[in-house]
């Protein structure tokens, strides 16, 4: 009785909780059978780290590449980037979830890392004009790298608005 209600409890728990980090390849197996699987050419940092074994390094390493282009589109790929042998991912595959996504679609929004953009990149994107463009660079030339979407609005007293609009095209 005591072992079903535990192993039911985890299974809510595994299907419930978005950010649940599996502890074994029996919670991995658990999860491939309730459908659960991760985007892996869309997944964040606490997605990766969901997977048991991941460190923080190689999930930053894996998000740093789906944000710069690059598409994983089978195990191998993963492991590759890893540098890690397929075999070690293998039992993680059944929740990895390999989707292509066409780089040119208009669904697909390609961000711009703010504290390396141009001017000519900048106003590539809805709401920046070429004015604004000017100040975000002049201001990161003169104070820094900008740390997040917070930090750009405190430094150009940007209207709430227009961070909201402005957030889906910008990274860090």
């Amino acid at each position: 009785m005591l072992s079903w209600l535990s192993s039911s409890l985890l299974k809510s728990k595994i299907q419930n909780d978005p950010y649940y980090r599996f502890q074994s390849m029996a919670e991995i197996k658990i999860a491939a059978d309730l459908g659960i699987q991760i985007d892996v050419n869309q997944a964040a940092v606490d997605d990766w780290l969901r997977f048991p074994g991941l460190s923080i390094h190689q999930a930053k390493t894996l998000t740093q590449m789906s944000e710069f282009g690059v598409q994983f589109l089978c195990i191998e790929d993963v492991a590759a980037a890893l540098g890690l042998s397929v075999q070690r991912l293998k039992p993680l595959e059944p929740i990895m979830k390999f989707c292509y996504y066409d780089p040119e679609s208009l669904h697909q929004i390609q961000r711009v890392n703010l504290n390396t953009a141009t001017v000519n990149d900048l106003t590539q994107i809805p709401e920046i004009r070429s004015v604004l463009a000017r100040a975000i660079v002049r201001n990161r030339q003169i104070r820094g790298e900008y740390k997040n979407l917070v930090d750009l609005q405190q430094r150009l007293s940007l209207p709430s608005e227009m961070i909201a609009n402005l957030m889906h095209y910008l990274r860090f």
